[in-house]
């Protein structure tokens, strides 16, 4: 993630009202260094992606992000809103929101960054860090990796690691399910879009996102399963006899 984000790509004090404001405050950034060709034409992608799905993750994250033909190549933009901006996520505005674009033409493009950030995103510290940081530079080397949050002397609170738990199954479910293949029997090329519970979903231009289960429906199951069959719970219903036998 070495090129993707640079402390030119980072607001430490965004001033958004909405999810739409902070896309073009990000994007205008992505535009001054040539990475982003048509300001408009890019937040127009960036909510069509977002109309499908909202892409907020547990734990005060939002990653909106698209591919697009006005994108020049793969970038990353960060921003710190301290009041916090809806992007539909259960918990409640997000606070840390991670803009990013890939070109059309790049497949992979965008699941290096959403790998690469998903990484970071199961890290504690590094959520408390790009919190408690009073340096563009500095968010930047951790968003890329070079620096660790330790290294900057932060520390998580009392309550953080329930949130990072949540953060970082979001983070690791929206790269696992981006990397299934689409309906169609193609692989995903697009990037995938957190669920309000932070699940992902793979994203393509040519294809309808699968309509996912309702959140802890399948575990559920699974359990309920499970609890009968070895569990001591109760058996399930017997399979209806034939007719005539």
């Amino acid at each position: 993630m070495s090129d993707m984000i640079t402390a030119d790509l980072v607001d430490l004090d965004l001033a958004a009202a909405s999810k739409e404001e902070a896309a073009r405050s990000l994007a205008q950034r992505m535009v001054a260094l040539g990475r982003v060709t048509d300001l408009d034409g890019f937040l127009a992608d960036v909510a069509a992606r977002e109309a499908q799905m909202p892409t907020g993750l547990d734990g005060g994250i939002g990653i909106p992000h698209c591919r697009s033909t006005h994108v020049t190549e793969p970038t990353l933009a960060f921003g710190r809103a301290s009041e916090g901006i809806d992007f539909g996520a259960p918990d409640g505005p997000a606070d840390l929101v991670f803009l990013i674009a890939a070109p059309a033409g790049a497949d992979d493009a965008h699941l290096t960054i959403l790998s690469a950030l998903a990484r970071r995103l199961m890290d504690t510290g590094f959520t408390t860090a790009l919190r408690g940081t009073v340096s563009a530079t500095t968010a930047a080397a951790l968003v890329r990796g070079d620096v660790e949050p330790s290294a900057i002397g932060t520390a998580a609170g009392p309550d953080a690691s329930a949130g990072a738990a949540a953060t970082a199954a979001g983070a690791a479910e929206t790269v696992a399910e981006e990397q299934m293949p689409s309906p169609g029997g193609e692989p995903a090329s697009t990037a995938a879009v957190a669920t309000p519970a932070g699940a992902g979903a793979a994203l393509s231009a040519e294809h309808e996102p699968a309509e996912r289960a309702p959140e802890g429906s399948v575990s559920a199951g699974a359990g309920d399963a499970a609890g009968g069959a070895g569990a001591g719970g109760p058996p399930g219903p017997a399979p209806p006899r034939p007719r005539g036998g």
